[in-house]
């Protein structure tokens, strides 16, 4: 990996002192390695399976091992600029964005605008990782609900490839009211320390579940599944148009870059830091590759929007849902307190010391409100996904990190090849942004308009 982002030369060079940055108190190797997969590690592995099905059984995991080793060589670049431009110990994404085009004359006096605009997306990603909590939980509790006169004690009894819903009960978009008043309290924790003990216990319970879903899908959906069609049979290159559907969802799984630079300076020994990624990274590669495989060969055509869809009427694996849930609620307040504490200080600093609580409040419970209502008007968990990734992640993952080892090392006899190689991964991750984008929201349009109309005649269909 390293000869993919070579140090460019220069004696000028600042070498960051990382014995004065890291502290005894620091995180050890272990520790950031699994602060690392946890930043990784979410709702978006649980959509892969989809995403391998959009891309075809071969083009699929082939895309995911490239955009793999693309994203981490973006993340290995910011760390490379961030040492480059550290004038103090700590740079965020936005601050080496700022310093970067404080390197290039005509660019500095907008250099701020920099820093904005990586803020910008930061907020977009995690607001829209909340967005897709909302999501997930509606349809994982709605069908835990609905299937639950039919749900059994014995997994090994007349299994189909999802679960049986007998007795629909109301629509997903109220299940997502009835998680905001949770969601408010939650978000309304001082400290997030106060949650570590929640979010030690979600750790687990998500990992339990993980591991759970891979042992059905290896083993159990073999047996029981009936399905017409072999993995042998099923296409290897998916649809043109839907590829942009698969680069979405990819992109919005292997989006973790925002927690590269805070985990780097938390470590007690930095220069570790590197060895951490890649380790870390190769595994979240290799899960990611193995669930969407392993998840769309298993259930073929049939696989939903997050792979916990699919699994059986039987209360181990409903218990899975359930317990992947209470993970990805407790996850909530940690994604939310990115945007939270970009947005909210600057208006607090502008009201009197008196409303500063009662006003941070409201911001917050306005903030949750937002996301809420932006899942309910897009309420398809597939999508949502794609669309996030699309939007947001795309920049922050692949289109930032070259342009910024552009800026920075503009100056230092940067080689026209790995000027070549920025452009081209940007080029890639402002071509996906564009298709991605419009083909999202080209299926949320169709989607939500087939809804109004089998809604439209269900009474005369019923009669």
């Amino acid at each position: 990996m390293d000869a993919l982002c070579p140090s460019p030369p220069g004696p000028s060079r600042p070498q960051r002192n990382y014995e004065r940055i890291g502290e005894r108190t620091g995180t050890s190797f272990c520790q950031t390695l699994i602060h690392l997969l946890k930043g990784n590690i979410g709702t978006g592995l649980l959509g892969l399976p989809l995403a391998v099905k959009n891309a075809g059984l071969v083009l699929g995991p082939v895309s995911l091992l490239c955009m793999g080793i693309v994203a981490v060589h973006c993340m290995r670049m910011l760390v490379q600029c961030s040492h480059h431009l550290g004038a103090k110990p700590f740079l965020t994404y936005g601050e080496a964005m700022q310093h970067g085009m404080e390197n290039v004359s005509w660019l500095r006096r907008h250099s701020q605008w920099g820093k904005q605009t990586v803020n910008l997306f930061l907020i977009i990603t995690q607001l829209g990782f909340c967005c897709v909590y909302f999501v997930f939980l509606s349809d994982n509790i709605k069908q835990v609900v609905e299937a639950a006169n039919a749900t059994t004690f014995s997994c090994h009894m007349n299994l189909t490839n999802q679960t049986q819903v007998l007795v629909p009960s109301f629509d997903s978009r109220l299940y997502m009211l009835c998680f905001l008043p949770p969601f408010i309290l939650l978000v309304f924790t001082p400290n997030l320390k106060y949650l570590a003990p929640l979010s030690l216990i979600a750790n687990l319970v998500m990992t339990a579940s993980l591991i759970l879903i891979y042992f059905y899908s290896l083993t159990v959906s073999t047996r029981f599944i009936p399905t017409s069609t072999t993995p042998i049979d099923l296409p290897k290159v998916g649809r043109a148009k839907d590829y942009p559907l698969f680069f979405g969802t990819a992109i919005f799984a292997f989006e973790g870059i925002g927690v590269v630079l805070p985990l780097e300076n938390k470590m007690q020994r930095p220069q570790r830091f590197i060895p951490v990624l890649y380790s870390g990274m190769g595994i979240v590669t290799f899960l990611y590759i193995s669930l969407g495989t392993i998840g769309y060969m298993c259930f073929g055509e049939h696989i939903g929007g997050s792979i916990t869809l699919n699994l059986p009427n039987c209360w181990m694996y409903q218990a899975v849902k359930l317990l992947y849930c209470f993970g990805i609620f407790i996850t909530f307040a940690l994604q939310f307190y990115v945007p939270a504490e970009i947005l909210i200080p600057p208006v607090l600093a502008r009201v009197p010391e008196r409303w500063e609580k009662p006003v941070d409040l409201l911001l917050r419970t306005l903030l949750v409100i937002f996301t809420c209502a932006l899942a309910i008007l897009i309420p398809e968990l597939d999508l949502v996904i794609s669309l996030v990734g699309s939007v947001s992640s795309s920049f922050l993952a692949l289109i930032f990190p070259p342009l910024l080892q552009i800026l920075t090392f503009h100056t230092e006899g940067l080689s026209p090849l790995m000027t070549i190689k920025n452009v081209v991964i940007s080029l890639i991750g402002l071509i996906g942004f564009l298709t991605g984008t419009y083909i999202a929201i080209e299926q949320i349009i169709q989607r939500n308009g087939l809804k109004l109309t089998e809604e439209a005649f269900s009474p005369y269909l019923v009669q």
